[in-house]
């Protein structure tokens, strides 16, 4: 019987509701729900294709030891021996946890509880430090606690959204569109968008400011001088409720317009006109993400971002404060429950003794650790100098994101005991595990997330556990149990958990600390299956109900105080003779982190199917590369290949380069390995956005594409990246030697069946050859190579895997890689949603469609998750300059 279950979208920080149906033969589709007050029912591109990600393929469904089947008391016994063993070796420091923001709170309290409350070491640490652990110690250090003050609707009801370090159209697309949406209704709101890179988010502004690398706070250092000679500071606030002003004013008074314009990059102009902007805009909400948080100075940037709020009062009111936008869908969750190694749970912190005795006497825990444990750099950096022995590892690939990305890897593969929990069986991490656990994904497991506005949403399950797999949080407390902590790991269900997790919330809080859940801290199954998103705080005895912070203070520092910041203004670069370009990391708009759901979806893949560095025409001028060219990128600690993308959308000097693609997916395509273990030194937060690296033309003696019904396997080529597809996979490749034998090589790779011959050509004088095998009307494989980058029509080519070629006409054509006549070649993807390519868009723009909104009636691209409508913009402005010249 058909089902519908309201979830929540196991994608970014946004938290948006999701409706997932399961009709009666078991086929999933989901949607929107539209009464979640996340998203209202809108889903961007990746939530649309959830329901194309749930395959079984590549899962893991049983422990494994050392490669073999084993049974989960087997498994279990091993791991609660193995670090129990290295524990009484050792000291309790030799072992440590690395979780995930994937984690459901659930999941994360109880490993939280475990290290620190009965292992009695703060090692456990999570990949939420790479993406906003610079936020928390700027909170921390202004408020007194990690408190998020403003909600989602003040984008909305600001009068100027400031953008900083935030590709809100791509990393956040939802939040885009609410916003988008506001500014289309009151076209008298200002987006100032601040990002070395012209993105996609910068469609919507009204002021693109191109800053240089990591100049944030001086730029926000610049801004809090002008609010404070302006007059625009708020005294009375200031008077009341802050301290440090006068310090911090010092530190910034001396900045004049000639010494910023100099360190930001940006003119005196453009300097002038957004801090008047920002002055005369009461209603101002400035949102930060990994541009800002992601650096060597995060912690500073936020602390001057929050230090211009606080000066002028503007925070905890309706569309004013400083917000902070999360990268992970329960990056929230663990910070609440003390997933970072230097945090207790329940917003507690570690260094306070007052704090230890609170949860050592809540979970009966005399072994509780007294000190901060090793954050995620050093905590890698332990494992490969043999401090760390035994490591656990849970729902993240750290051989991909981290930084010094093959440094990571060799300290795994050295460790003594490695237990990889995942959903996965092969990833770069996962390879290096003695024991793997089997773990539920999104639509098995049930718990609870919390997004960037404080609102807690359950993941429900609509999907029954596939094989042996389990809940992270029953692997974690079966091994406590074994460990001898049976009592403190009794937990039946995830509502047991969050009961648990609540009740610690609201212990002797009585308001003096912000995150207080206490009214859920008697919850019942019934109640739990039932919960409602709501927004925290909601003491005891509280009914839900949305909540600002600090609009009439009431800090969380022991003097109820707000502090200012003096924070340096000083720029690095990073870039020299050696190393001449500046390298930014970060996302596209159809992919996840390191691809392991996103890239079961063919539909996603189809826009971006390969790694690729955006560079500047002039730059790729003095590389001699062309659009198209692989190009080769080199720091200190590693290398890579990718796609060149010219954009003068990409600023002169700097490259960017996305961080999803691995060694499931790209044969030199994991750009972490580039990146130093540089960190922020008061949040350990990597720096991933200013990285020096050289940068050179890779030549090779033969490029080619390939579609293949099969999986390609064992290809030998100098770079390779390979896509799912409908109908089978497409493969872009790149060789240092032409092959004797490129039939054979094709049988080989694309398993073709013996005796089937291909059909095609070779023209030497050109260097081109086309091969393309058939069962019947049935499309094998298809190879295309030539000595420059192919130019073939790839979507079309995609598409003949599922077409059916009854006549030697399609069947050349398949081979030539380009429609026949009459037929239609989509050109690229633009819209993932609907699957429209740029030479559809192209068409309607001929055909007199000279708008967003014309292109949307007529092909109903940008009309789902709109994440898509800015390129759209950009080819129709484009088209019409052409038409006109």
């Amino acid at each position: 019987m058909a089902c519908e279950v309201k979830t929540t979208c196991p994608y970014c920080g946004v938290g948006c509701g999701v409706i997932a149906r399961v009709d009666d033969e078991g086929s999933v589709s989901v949607k929107g729900d539209p009464e979640h007050p996340a998203n209202f029912g809108r889903l961007c591109s990746k939530g649309s294709a959830l329901a194309e990600t749930l395959d079984l393929d590549g899962r893991l469904l049983h422990p494994e030891i050392g490669g073999r089947r084993a049974g989960w008391d087997e498994a279990l016994n091993l791991v609660a021996r193995r670090f129990a063993e290295t524990i009484a070796e050792h000291g309790p420091d030799s072992v440590a946890f690395y979780v995930s923001g994937q984690l459901l709170t659930e999941d994360y309290y109880v490993a939280n509880k475990l290290m620190k409350g009965f292992i009695g070491s703060a090692n456990i640490d999570t990949n939420s430090r790479l993406c906003m652990s610079s936020s928390v110690a700027g909170h921390r250090r202004a408020f007194g606690s990690d408190t998020v003050p403003g909600a989602y609707e003040d984008l909305e009801l600001a009068d100027l959204v400031v953008l900083t370090g935030s590709n809100l159209a791509w990393c956040h697309p939802v939040l885009y569109q609410r916003l988008a949406a506001a500014k289309a209704s009151r076209p008298e709101m200002k987006v100032v968008v601040i990002d070395p890179r012209r993105t996609m988010t910068a469609d919507i502004a009204d002021m693109h400011l191109a800053l240089a690398p990591d100049s944030d706070v001086a730029l926000f250092n610049g801004l809090f001088a002008h609010l404070a000679v302006s007059g625009a500071v708020d005294q009375n606030y200031i008077s009341a409720h802050t301290r440090g002003f006068a310090e911090a004013f010092a530190a910034v008074s001396a900045l004049d317009l000639a010494e910023l314009s100099a360190l930001t990059g940006l003119s005196q102009a453009q300097l002038r006109d957004f801090f008047r902007l920002f002055e005369t805009t009461e209603k101002v909400v400035t949102c930060y993400s990994q541009g800002v948080n992601q650096s060597a100075s995060g912690t500073d940037k936020v602390n001057a971002i929050i230090n211009c709020h606080l000066a002028t009062g503007r925070i905890g009111r309706p569309g004013m404060g400083p917000f902070s936008l999360t990268g992970q869908p329960n990056a929230m969750g663990g910070r609440e429950v003390g997933g970072l190694a230097n945090m207790l749970a329940a917003h507690l912190d570690i260094e306070k003794s007052v704090h230890r005795d609170l949860v050592r006497r809540f979970w009966g825990a005399p072994a509780l650790a007294g000190k901060p444990g090793l954050k995620a750099v050093d905590m890698f950096r332990a494992v490969a100098d043999g401090r760390i022995k035994a490591l656990w590892i849970m729902a993240t690939n750290p051989v991909v994101s981290m930084p010094d990305a093959d440094a990571v890897e060799a300290a795994i593969r050295a460790c003594p005991f490695v237990v990889v929990s995942d959903i996965l069986r092969e990833t770069d991490t996962a390879r290096h595990a003695h024991v793997l656990l089997p773990s539920l994904g999104w639509g098995e497991k049930d718990g609870t997330v919390t997004n960037s506005e404080r609102r807690i949403s359950r993941q429900r399950a609509f999907l029954d556990a596939p094989g042996e797999a389990r809940p992270d949080w029953w692997q974690l407390a079966e091994v406590g149990r074994r460990m001898g902590f049976s009592q403190a790991f009794a937990h039946a269900s995830p509502a047991e958990v969050f009961a648990e997790h609540a009740a610690l919330s609201g212990f002797e809080n009585d308001g003096r600390r912000d995150f207080d859940i206490g009214a859920h801290a008697a919850i019942d199954k019934a109640a739990y299956d039932d919960l409602k998103p709501f927004q925290w705080p909601q003491p005891r005895g509280t009914q839900p109900r949305e909540r600002r912070f600090f609009a009439e203070g009431g800090f969380y520092h022991a003097d109820g105080r707000a502090s200012f910041v003096a924070v340096d203004a000083s720029v690095s670069r990073r870039a020299n003779d050696t190393y001449p370009y500046t390298l930014n990391t970060g996302r596209v708009r159809d992919h996840w982190h390191t691809m392991t759901r996103t890239g079961k979806s063919a539909r996603l893949s189809a826009h971006i199917a390969e790694p690729f560095a955006e560079i500047h025409p002039r730059d790729a001028e003095k590389l001699a590369v062309a659009d198209a060219d692989l190009m080769r990128i080199e720091s200190p600690y590693g290398r890579a290949i990718v796609r060149a993308l010219i954009t003068e959308r990409q600023a002169e000097g700097s490259l960017f380069v996305p961080m999803h693609w691995n060694d499931q997916f790209a044969s030199k395509g994991r750009i972490d390995a580039l990146v130093p273990p540089v960190t922020d030194p008061v949040s350990g937060q990597p720096a991933s956005k200013n990285v020096a690296v050289k940068a050179t033309r890779f030549e090779a003696r033969a490029y080619g594409f390939a579609v293949s019904a099969e999986k390609p396997q064992g290809v030998d080529a100098a770079y390779w990246a390979i896509a799912r597809a409908e109908g089978g996979w497409r493969l872009e490749l790149a060789f240092a030697e032409q092959q004797a034998d490129w039939i054979g090589w094709c049988r080989r790779v694309f398993s073709i069946p013996a005796g089937t011959e291909p059909i095609g050509y070779t023209d030497r004088q050109s260097g081109e050859l086309r091969l393309a095998f058939f069962d019947g009307e049935r499309l094998l494989a298809a190879l295309f190579l030539a000595t420059r980058p192919v130019a073939v029509a790839r979507n079309w080519a995609v598409s003949q895997l599922r077409a059916s070629h009854t006549d030697l006409g399609t069947r050349f054509a398949v081979a030539a890689g380009r429609p026949g006549a009459g037929r239609e070649d989509p050109g690229a993807t633009v819209c993932s949603c609907f699957s429209v390519g740029v030479n559809q868009i192209t068409a309607a723009i001929r055909d007199g469609c000279h708008s967003v909104q014309a292109i949307g009636e007529r092909l109903s691209a940008g009309t789902n998750c709109g994440s898509c409508r800015a390129e759209i913009r950009g080819i129709i402005d484009g088209c019409l300059a052409a038409a006109a010249e």
